[in-house]
């Protein structure tokens, strides 16, 4: 049976460190703990949404290395369908801080094998992403393959979704046609659309930008104070519920994505979608990790009072 949802993205190794800061040029600073478990935006996403009760096909590129036996396996655990292929290049590998006090983030991404995944090789598994109702990438791939998944998804019909993660600036405005949403956080709606995103009234205006170059709507997560849904004919913020002490920020947009797209596959509205994407979101930053914490059914399910 096709998966409801099939995400095109990149798995890698992360490693996580947490210590008090960052260390400075030519200093060693010990660290508070260390953790090594499976990682990539995209992967994060297939997890998130299998969990959340969707059935999921990831497409990614793998080295034949441990990092890609990493990834079949947490792929495996998690229900999600393996539609990868492998190359010569080794699996990536991302190094995540996580600062002590605050429990906020910083991330540096090697995509290694999945930056070569090329349009031939998602050609070979796009009747995954026909059979999809919803269809997900990401940029952590190149962003000309993310367009290249999107134009087969939109073409087929499906519901399609674009995480425009990492976004270190402007990218070609065509890519937007392609995309009922749009789901950037605060800093990549800024560094896209030049809008200094703070307040859901900087996320109408960053939103506005999304819509003039085609996008359907734009959702721009803001952190704690939730999620601005906007779209041509109306305009809302769909608060963060609270699930507990914060853990790790470091999951919490791609469990958002995960959940959204698994609520977009079950029929729902906008609304009730980003409020599904909301409350996962929600648990998994009360979780350390990215893959580990993605939040199950049940647990979005009891945070909703469903």
């Amino acid at each position: 049976m096709p998966a409801d949802i099939a995400i095109l993205g990149v798995f890698v190794a992360d490693l996580s460190f947490v210590a008090a800061r960052l260390p400075r040029m030519g200093e060693t600073l010990m660290g508070e703990s260390f953790a090594l478990g499976p990682g990539g935006k995209g992967s994060n996403q297939a997890v998130a949404a299998s969990r959340a009760g969707a059935g999921v096909a990831m497409i990614a590129k793998l080295g034949d290395d441990a990092f890609g036996a990493m990834a079949k396996k947490a792929w495996s655990e998690a229900g999600v369908e393996d539609q990868s292929v492998t190359g010569e290049v080794p699996t990536g590998a991302a190094m995540i801080f996580v600062e002590s006090a605050s429990r906020d983030n910083a991330i540096i991404v090697e995509p290694g094998a999945g930056a070569s995944i090329t349009a031939a090789e998602v050609d070979q598994r796009a009747e995954a992403i026909r059979a999809a109702k919803v269809f997900m990438t990401q940029l952590e791939q190149p962003e000309k393959i993310a367009l290249h998944g999107l134009k087969i998804a939109k073409e087929a019909g499906a519901v399609t979704v674009f995480d425009p993660a990492p976004a270190a600036g402007p990218l070609d405005a065509a890519i937007y046609g392609f995309c009922d949403y749009v789901t950037p956080n605060e800093t990549e709606a800024g560094n896209l659309t030049g809008v200094a995103v703070k307040t859901p009234d900087d996320a109408r205006k960053a939103g506005d930008f999304f819509l003039e170059h085609g996008a359907g709507c734009a959702l721009v997560t803001l952190g704690e104070q939730g999620a601005l849904i906007h779209c041509k004919d109306f305009s809302e913020m769909v608060p963060a519920p609270k699930a507990g002490a914060v853990a790790d920020t470091t999951g919490a947009g791609d469990a958002f994505n995960g959940a959204l797209a698994c609520a977009l596959a079950e029929g729902r509205d906008i609304k009730d979608a980003a409020r599904f994407a909301c409350a996962g979101a929600g648990i998994s930053v009360t979780r350390p990790g990215t893959a580990p914490s993605m939040p199950e059914r049940a647990a979005i399910d009891a945070l909703l009072g469903s």
